[in-house]
């Protein structure tokens, strides 16, 4: 029986049913300037000829006419490093607490504009995500705080310093107890200037404070090991992977690091035609589930029994000593097997912050010998250092009226804790409340004081997240506003004449004691953004089996999963509208969060999409979710801010107050709530788009799952004749195993290439203006799917529908092989749109620059400095799409040319495949033998999207190939 791809359940049901596609009404909507019939198609030749003619001689009115006032202000003085036109590239390292990530920071006459990943860590390895991608856009944020604050009022900062040191001092001289509550601090200068702070004030307690905890993996290896620390992983040693509730392509831990890891051993190559294979248990379907070879879904209550019961077929196998536990109910006995043929080169981790079960985890990967191998417990993460006991305790202080004093640095408790009443009951109890907040977030506005923090692009800081390896945050832009960073107001506070930038200079002058010359270390540091001490040889430890406990039957109500959507995170950038509009890889949701429901709940409760059902405190919709495991439902966290920004501010629902596997009841309210979802945007009409295969095929015949391909290539002629190209022919391969979903790419392409953000009413008008899109498909059961990510982007085709179709040439082909637009010819006809089998053209329904109904950062002179100078803005009425970073190109012809030498493979990398954390994307000459493109064209595995049409695409694609014999 051929395999059937579906997009959304009523896809899938059309599919089932009739294994036809039904046509489904178009929404309703209005253009300005058409009336009703015009826009229903009724009108008549002479209409639509005299509307073309008044479409024409306006465009051309308005274009001669209305030339933007553009000002411009000379430098008097150029300073050295600063050449127009030319960019720029600074080391530094993002982290706000939660994500780590080394990169390089593009700038524009001293503007950042774009972030790169940094090649030269050895933790990120170049990669980034799409937070990290979007980071840029957060220095421009109109929300930011100018200036500091005292009860709403600016302030100066001579007056603010002034009464802090006043209430600190009294405070410390009458012994009253002053909170500094922090997220987690990776910074080792920090750590000291921090610790130092507290000598001088010894009445100040530091307790670090995170939304998601990993405070149980702490505690378990403490208990195992004697070390309270989480574990560096190697995720590319591993030939068995086994995630539990770790979305760890995602957004678990280090998803850059570990993305990077992962795809190394994704790739497949002729000599050694071999993969990793991975397992994923879990409560909702996340993009790791999504790219698991193998997956399974479980309550969050059944998690610890699925565990113990790969236990005890382990240690049975092993001889080691048994746990009662309920039956398992998923067979494990397959992934037992696995794991026992590869000890030693296996992976289990579970991302849930219960003791018992990391316990299990670490007894599960002791026995089969994957510390010191896949596993390393003596180069620990520093990352999520946060304390449940001590913020516990810290509430129950406040509330008891014991804390005098708190400072509160990237913390946001009154949104993110779980028990945020309480929480709020005691800080209205502490007479001095002081904030480092960038924005008047819910907890600054609580504070008397607000000291508004740089922003990271602004700063000097460093990192260690992983023991002995450094990352350097160096400033890439004088601060916008009156702001300062928080470690600069500590050394004011502690009355220090110096600046945060010498003080770490300085304490670096101790890590690298050991250098010949200081001066000429600290520069190369600086340069490279990375350092990599050499640690002491390591102490033996060993494992001590403790704690581990027997686990009683799963719950029998409908639990609840709470998780972290790949875009919004914790909810740190909810007024980031990049993030906001990112398709969810899984959900393909934009702009909210939502109750995710699993079709036989759905069918068995008569619930359906966008019904709105009330959960404990709070009214959210319904989306219904293929692979959301029966007894469950989920919801991300992140969404429901009320004081974020104009784009964040009550977007979706707080899910802060759950907890996952609590127990929950749904009532369906009887109402309804649209969501913006793009999943049938661009649905290519059951066409032969997906091509796969296993590795048992793959290893027999490795043109499997492509057979297709040689037909079409045999059977397609063409009226054109073949075009020869002179010495280039630019072309791109995506690498469908490698390839996660996760959309960074697509933020990287908006960053680079200026694309609006249109909201969420013109999403539900499938409007969306992304250059790509990350199509998302299902197949099999409904209930635990298999799933398929494709980046789709302009294919740039030799013989391009679009080109032929165009009245005015605006749409054209180059001589290197690029579907090129001419905005300034567009006339917005839209014939191009129409004629493309692919559906990656986008057309300027509105003016979304300087339009107070598209209150982006596009309306916004600050958010503006974030675009890129050499893509143009496009206006209302014209057409766009993926220029295969044109710009990029012909930047990279001109260094060659400066240089005097031929331009080299890797010489232009495009926007997006230099984001990608799994060097998914390989962009290069197809004329060029030695090419990575070109040699990925000659793999029996590559094939072209649409292929039979014969439109001569220059993207090729490489067919998946998953580890299942399914």
């Amino acid at each position: 029986m051929e395999k059937l791809y579906w997009q959304s359940i009523e896809d899938f049901k059309n599919q089932k049913n009739t294994n036809i596609t039904e046509d489904k009404p178009e929404p309703e909507f209005s253009i300005e300037g058409l009336d009703e019939s015009e826009i229903n198609g009724r009108s008549s030749r002479r209409d639509f000829l005299k509307m073309l003619g008044f479409s024409v001689s306006a465009v051309a009115l308005v274009s001669s006419c209305q030339m933007p006032v553009r000002k411009a202000i000379p430098l008097l003085n150029q300073p050295e490093d600063v050449t127009p036109g030319v960019a720029n590239y600074y080391a530094s390292t993002f982290f706000d607490g939660t994500d780590f990530c080394s990169i390089l920071v593009k700038t524009r006459e001293n503007r950042p504009i774009k972030i790169e990943g940094n090649t030269m860590s050895p933790i990120t390895k170049g990669g980034t995500n799409a937070r990290v991608q979007a980071s840029v856009l957060n220095l421009y944020d109109d929300a930011r705080l100018k200036e500091p604050m005292k009860n709403g009022n600016p302030i100066t900062w001579d007056t603010s310093d002034k009464e802090i040191t006043e209430h600190i001092k009294r405070l410390s001289q009458s012994g009253q107890k002053v909170v500094l509550l922090t997220s987690t601090v990776i910074s080792p200068s920090t750590k000291k200037l921090i610790e130092e702070f507290i000598e001088v004030y010894p009445n100040v307690e530091w307790i670090s404070y995170d939304p998601i905890s990993m405070s149980a993996m702490r505690k378990a290896n403490e208990m195992n090991f004697g070390k309270a620390v989480i574990p560096s992983y190697s995720f590319d040693k591993a030939n068995i992977i086994v995630g539990f509730n770790a979305d760890y392509l995602g957004t678990w831990l280090m998803p850059v690091a570990f993305s990077k890891q992962y795809s190394v051993n994704r790739k497949l190559d002729k000599t050694n035609p071999s993969m990793s294979r991975s397992y994923q248990f879990e409560s909702n379907m996340s993009l790791t589930g999504s790219n698991a070879d193998y997956r399974y879904g479980i309550r969050p209550s059944e998690e610890s029994i699925v565990l113990l019961n790969l236990y005890n077929e382990i240690a049975k196998a092993t001889g080691h000593s048994l746990y009662n536990a309920p039956d398992s109910p998923v067979d494990i006995k397959m992934v037992a097997s696995d794991l026992l043929s590869n000890k030693g080169k296996s992976l289990i981790v579970s991302g849930t912050n219960d003791l018992n079960i990391q316990l299990i985890v670490n007894a599960i990967n002791n026995i089969l010998g994957n510390y010191n191998s896949t596993i390393d417990i003596n180069t620990p993460v520093n990352l999520y250092n946060g304390s449940d006991k001590d913020m516990q305790m810290l509430v129950q202080e406040m509330n008891d009226g014991i804390v005098g004093g708190i400072l509160l640095h990237n913390v946001n408790p009154v949104y993110d804790y779980h028990k945020s009443d309480e929480f709020v009951s005691g800080l209205n109890k502490v007479k001095t409340r002081i904030s480092f907040a960038d924005t008047m977030d819910e907890t600054a506005g609580l504070c008397e004081y607000i000291c508004p923090d740089n922003n990271y692009l602004e700063s000097w800081n460093d990192s260690e997240p992983v023991s002995g390896y450094y990352s350097i945050t160096q400033p890439t832009i004088r601060p916008i506003f009156n702001t300062r960073q928080f470690q600069d107001c500590l050394l004011n506070w502690m009355e220090r004449s110096e600046d945060f930038s010498d003080y770490m200079e300085n304490n670096w002058k101790s890590i690298l004691s050991e250098e010949a010359s200081f001066d000429g270390s600290w520069n190369k540091i600086k340069h490279d953004g990375v350092y990599h001490a050499e640690l002491a040889e390591p102490v033996p430890v060993e494992f001590m089996q403790k704690g581990l406990k027997s686990v009683s039957k799963p719950k029998t109500g409908l639990e609840v999963f709470v998780y972290q959507k790949i875009g919004m995170g914790i909810g740190k950038y909810a007024n980031n509208p990049w993030l906001q509009e990112l398709p969810d890889p899984v959900t393909t949701a934009t702009w909210d969060n939502y109750l995710t429901v699993s079709p036989s709940y759905a069918e068995a409760n008569n619930l359906k999409l966008e019904d709105v059902v009330k959960i404990n405190d709070i009214e959210i919709p319904i989306l219904v979710q293929p692979g959301q495991p029966q007894g469950t439902v989920s919801i991300a966290v992140g969404y429901g801010r009320v004081s974020a920004g104009k784009a964040g501010n009550n977007v979706g629902q707080n899910a802060f107050g759950f907890v996952s596997g609590d127990e929950v009841t749904i009532e369906k309210t009887g109402s309804s709530y649209p969501l913006a979802l793009t999943q049938m945007h661009h649905n290519m009409e059951d066409r032969p788009i997906v091509r796969e295969t296993s590795l048992t095929k793959y290893k027999q015949d490795p043109a499997s799952g492509n057979e297709l391909h040689a037909y079409d290539e045999k059977h397609n002629v063409s009226l054109y004749s073949k075009i020869d190209y002179d010495g280039l022919h630019w072309g791109m391969s995506i690498d469908l195993s490698s390839c996660t979903g996760c959309g960074n790419c697509v933020i990287a392409c908006q960053a680079e290439n200026n694309v609006p953000v249109i909201g969420k009413e013109q999403v539900k008008n499938r409007r969306i203006m992304h250059w790509m899109r990350i199509d998302r498909y299902y197949s099999k059961d409904e209930n635990n799917p298999e799933v398929f990510h494709m980046p789709v982007m302009c294919q740039h085709c030799d013989n391009a529908p679009c080109e032929n179709v165009c009245p005015v040439a605006a749409t054209n082909h180059s001589n290197e092989g690029l579907n090129q637009m001419a905005y300034n010819r567009c006339i917005g006809t839209r014939y191009c749109i129409n004629n493309c089998p692919y559906k990656v053209r986008r057309f300027n329904w509105f003016e979304f620059t300087n339009n107070n109904n598209f209150d982006y950062n596009m309306n916004s002179e600050l958010g503006k400095m974030v675009l890129n100078p050499d893509v143009i803005v496009r206006q209302r009425g014209v057409v766009e799409k993926c220029s295969m970073c044109v710009q990029r190109i012909q930047e990279g012809k001109l260094n060659a040319k400066m240089e005097n030498r031929e331009l080299k493979d890797g010489d232009i990398k495009m926007a997006c495949e230099q984001s990608c954390p799994t060097d998914a994307i390989q962009f290069g000459n197809l004329l060029d033998e030695n090419s990575i493109v070109k040699k990925e064209t000659e793999n029996p595995r590559m094939y072209h999207l649409l292929e039979g049409l014969h439109t001569l695409p220059s993207t090729s694609y490489l067919t998946r190939v998953r580890n299942n014999d399914v």
